[in-house]
């Protein structure tokens, strides 16, 4: 329900902390996204990486204020429409989407390309907050729960398809969490968590030890990627001398980026080797493909040391925290669920792209929010920005 009483422009509790994160975030974006670019490849500044994701800086952050002046409440009731209009793009990623490197993930729109799997996890943060806060009587129905099972696997299936399994993996986190938070009864939750346990533990079993006639189908840079994660010989048993030869070059081929992320990381000191002084990034150890997307905080750990990596995660403390905050004074479940979907949703983000830079996850294609590079990416980050805002200046204390 829409409060009757207008808000005093004067009095916006704008929520500090999260603004000098974000902007933040955005500074250390565009200079180390410049500072990834070695000096050997200069461009024209307008095809500049840097100079881009400034651009999409300043339209995200338009969008971002364009958010917050609708109230939720009126944003939410067009949920439904948003999450199958992302279903609809996710189709069409499959049939007309441009392939890099064996995904398809983009749809080419000319000037840029667009990820429908970033709007996707917006879209369904948002039909999954309205479609839980209804009735905590009918949370208890096993029907609704079921339903929101479902809403969560079908673009779970279809980004898996692209494939894309970091990101199409993040919404079961997101959806258990905001179905915990409205009040779905545990011991659905408890059954649901202990089979999806079940099942990874298979897969892994299966990858780590099964032989060539029992495994799992699964794509080879995804089995390749957990054997490089858990140090397993690619060679299988019975492999003769010439293909385990092979097949440790194919190891080392593949071990590569995370190699050179995790050298970059351990030499940055204290301090760091300097802007654009890191030998990682400049000499093209750290594959450069990757330096300014995926590994960008190994570029910034290398640059600017424990310093900086100390900097990049309390700007991203600072943002969770007053998700938090937010999402406990929200004036109703919905914009509690709505915040608790959004600070899960960056805190996957952020836990799961630090952790493959220093190894504690396997390597996935899951941007750091604000600072890898990516139109995409830097939009839904400004908008979740958006949303817990929008929810700030609607709390209950107005």
């Amino acid at each position: 329900m829409i409060f009757d009483k207008p808000i005093n422009k004067r009095e916006w509790p704008i929520e500090w902390p999260m603004a000098f994160a974000v902007l933040g975030l955005m500074i250390m974006g565009a200079a180390f996204i410049y500072s990834a670019k070695p000096l050997s490849e200069m461009v024209p500044w307008y095809r500049e990486f840097a100079f881009k994701q400034v651009v999409w800086y300043s339209i995200g952050l338009g969008a971002c204020v364009a958010v917050c002046f609708i109230d939720y409440t009126r944003l939410v009731r067009w949920s439904l429409v948003g999450y199958w209009i992302t279903i609809l793009l996710l189709v069409l990623v499959l049939i007309i989407g441009v392939k890099i490197l064996g995904a398809r993930r983009w749809i080419d729109l000319g000037p840029f390309a667009l990820q429908p799997s970033e709007f996707a996890k917006l879209a369904f943060i948002f039909a999954q907050a309205h479609f839980l806060s209804r009735p905590v009587e009918e949370l208890r129905w096993r029907s609704v729960f079921w339903q929101s099972i479902g809403m969560t696997t079908l673009p779970f299936l279809l980004i898996l398809r692209e494939p894309d399994l970091g990101s199409a993996l993040v919404f079961f986190p997101i959806g258990l969490v905001m179905m915990f938070v409205a009040g779905v009864p545990v011991r659905y939750l408890a059954k649901l968590i202990g089979v999806a346990a079940l099942f990874i533990g298979l897969i892994l079993v299966d990858v780590l030890f099964a032989p060539p006639g029992w495994q799992i189908k699964l794509q080879d840079y995804q089995r390749q990627r957990l054997l490089v994660y858990f140090g397993r010989d690619f060679a299988p048993r019975n492999a003769t001398p010439e293909e385990r030869k092979h097949f440790r070059d194919l190891q080392r081929e593949k071990s590569y980026n995370i190699r050179q992320a995790l050298i970059s990381v351990g030499s940055g000191g204290l301090t760091g080797k300097g802007w654009r002084e890191g030998t990682q990034n400049t000499l093209g150890y750290l594959p450069r493909a990757v330096a300014h997307n995926d590994f960008i905080f190994s570029v910034i750990a290398e640059e600017r040391g424990f310093l900086g990596s100390f900097f990049v995660i309390t700007f991203y403390t600072l943002w969770l925290f007053s998700g938090i905050r937010i999402a406990s004074q929200a004036r109703d479940r919905l914009g509690k669920l709505l915040a608790v979907g959004v600070v899960t949703l960056l805190f996957c983000h952020v836990f799961i792209n630090i952790g493959m830079n220093i190894r504690l996850m396997p390597v996935t294609g899951i941007p750091l929010p604000l600072l890898s590079y990516g139109g995409s990416s830097v939009l839904t980050s400004l908008i979740a920005a958006g949303i817990l805002q929008n929810i700030q200046l609607h709390r209950k204390d107005y």
